[in-house]
């Protein structure tokens, strides 16, 4: 292979088109620039095999589901248990066997933008899905985990096709009409429930930025309504809105 410059071989490395031989050659180029991306390029695959590995490790739970002969496998996941304001948020989500996400996780773990992609790309190949939000007074009325609960079996209950086998982060469900396993950590243990979890955190994350729009002064666009510095600061300033949680410390030690 002719001596070629950087940016022609950066093409070829990112089209994965070089033989064996090539890249032999390209060991021995001593231009620092090649070598550079060469170790870039070895970064790349050696993550690229670490996440098809992760992404088979979290296949385990709907497989096993499966080889016991479920055909619908659905995960449950929900984000919102401890902000200071906002819904609970429950998401379920079946989704084919065939699915294939590289680099699903537990949304905590993704990047907003990636979060945000993958939310896109999970509605569009799912079988079926739903997002279920549980509002801050019904939070009040029947406590946090009663309301985490209720969320869940909403977005079970609004799936258009009956799971056969529930998968759930880490919560019992005893009034399910079908198997489950709750799984401790499960965001992170399944795809099913990993995929619930992006579209539970995605899904509530825009009704907190359209929230702040309507209540600029406590950060609920960065914050989501967890206690930070500057929701604190909001609240002190600001007093307390209609969609914070008045069962809540410290909201329910402060005025209206």
């Amino acid at each position: 292979m002719k001596k070629q410059s950087i940016a022609e071989i950066k093409g070829l490395l990112n089209e994965d088109s070089l033989t064996s031989e090539e890249w032999e050659i390209l060991v021995q180029d001593d231009r620092k620039g090649v070598q550079t991306l060469l170790k870039s390029y070895q970064r790349k695959k050696e993550r690229e095999t670490f996440l098809i590995k992760q992404f088979e490790e979290m296949q385990q739970y709907e497989i096993k589901a499966f080889q016991n002969g479920a055909e619908r496998v659905a995960g449950v996941d929900e984000v919102g248990r401890g902000p200071l304001a906002g819904p609970v948020v429950a998401a379920a989500v079946i989704l084919p066997k065939d699915f294939r996400l590289i680099g699903l996780n537990d949304s905590k773990k993704l990047k907003e933008n990636v979060r945000e992609e993958y939310s896109a790309y999970i509605k569009e190949h799912a079988l079926s899905y739903h997002i279920s939000f549980i509002n801050n007074q019904v939070i009040d009325q029947i406590n946090i985990y009663e309301a985490t609960k209720k969320a869940m079996y909403e977005a079970i209950a609004g799936l258009t096709a009956s799971p056969d086998h529930v998968l759930i982060d880490a919560v019992h469900l005893p009034n399910l009409n079908c198997s489950q396993e709750a799984i401790i950590k499960g965001d992170a243990s399944s795809i099913s429930i990993a995929a619930a979890s992006v579209l539970a955190k995605v899904a509530r994350d825009q009704f907190m930025k359209e929230l702040h729009k309507e209540f600029p002064g406590y950060g609920f666009d960065k914050n989501m309504g967890y206690g930070t510095k500057v929701h604190l600061d909001g609240l002190a300033e600001f007093g307390v809105t209609p969609y914070h949680r008045r069962s809540f410390a410290p909201i329910k030690t402060i005025g209206k």
